[in-house]
């Protein structure tokens, strides 16, 4: 922890980047949900916030974008993490969106958990958004549309179908690289969604092409935006040990360009992220320290569009 030492007074464990509260009214809001109901494959997503958040005393607070250290003139307050109150899922579910619903006067980071939590997480938000102008970002590796799977209609493989069903008006999905055939039939069917598959933008054979498109496309974002960033999108190299890890994702540093455009997007507003999917990884934190990488970066690319837009 050698960047800790010279300011070993300020540093607090538990919080994110081991930054002090501060005084007044948040900027951005570290909420925890360590929800894992209906996860088909690996698990563990559950520690993954309380992981996330101990790696991320190791992250450098210097960005580039930003012109002090972070918080750089703001507040990040890490909340209590969510309680897991309720017997059923839908009563956790619904628990889920009031733990949600406190926090979005700042900008939410949350941290997961299972994909799952993504419609609750939009109830919360529906409450403050019209979802139908509202465009949720997604990177997976899942396209995460089933109608149910395994007869369970608000299984993590439905999160973006459920968070349809609530009214959200436009999906931008990438990294997608494993699907079925219902899913691939619903988005031919549904102008809601487009998809930018792993295969095309990775493809050394045009996928140059089709990655500047989909950056162009983020740039050109209107209203409010939503930031979905299932683990299992990148590449398992990054995630080792994410819940259902797929060969052939993205890069990280293509994420953090996805993150970069999103936030200097002129017409949009970027209203808060999820994380979700976060397995510990214990042999090597690989998994968890490159969720607080991407988290760290979220935070302060959202806090460099506030400066752009003071000026």
């Amino acid at each position: 922890m050698i960047r800790r030492v010279c300011i070993v007074s300020e540093f607090v464990e538990g919080n994110f980047l081991g930054l002090p509260e501060g005084q007044g009214e948040p900027d951005v809001a570290i909420l925890s949900v360590p929800y894992e109901l209906t996860s088909s494959y690996g698990q563990g997503s559950h520690q993954g916030p309380k992981a996330t958040i101990a790696a991320s005393a190791q992250v450098e607070l210097y960005d580039a974008l930003l012109p002090e250290d972070l918080p750089s003139g703001f507040r990040i307050h890490t909340a209590t993490p969510w309680d897991g109150e309720g017997n059923t899922l839908q009563e956790q579910l619904s628990s889920i969106r009031r733990y949600v619903s406190k926090h979005l006067t700042a900008f939410p980071v949350v941290l997961g958990g299972e994909h799952g939590m993504l419609p609750a997480i939009m109830q919360a938000v529906g409450e403050t958004v019209d979802l139908s102008k509202l465009t949720i970002v997604q990177i997976d590796a899942h396209a995460d549309l089933r109608q149910e799977l395994e007869g369970d209609a608000y299984s993590h493989a439905c999160a973006i179908r459920r968070s349809l069903d609530l009214g959200v008006g436009n999906i931008l999905q990438i990294g997608i690289r494993a699907f079925a055939r219902e899913e691939v039939e619903f988005t031919a069917k549904d102008a809601r969604v487009q998809s930018w598959l792993a295969r095309d933008i990775l493809n050394p054979r045009g996928g140059e092409a089709a990655w500047n498109h989909w950056l162009e496309t983020l740039s050109k974002l209107n209203g409010p935006v939503w930031l979905t960033l299932d683990m299992d999108g990148l590449d398992p190299a990054y995630v080792p040990t994410t819940g259902t890890p797929v060969p052939g994702g993205l890069a990280y540093w293509q994420v953090v360009d996805i993150i970069e455009t999103i936030a200097a997007a002129s017409e949009a507003t970027w209203i808060g992220v999820d994380i979700n999917e976060i397995v510990p990884d214990p042999t090597h934190n690989v998994t968890e320290f490159t969720a607080a990488m991407l988290a760290t970066k979220m935070v302060s690319a959202y806090l460099a569009s506030r400066l752009r837009d003071r000026k």
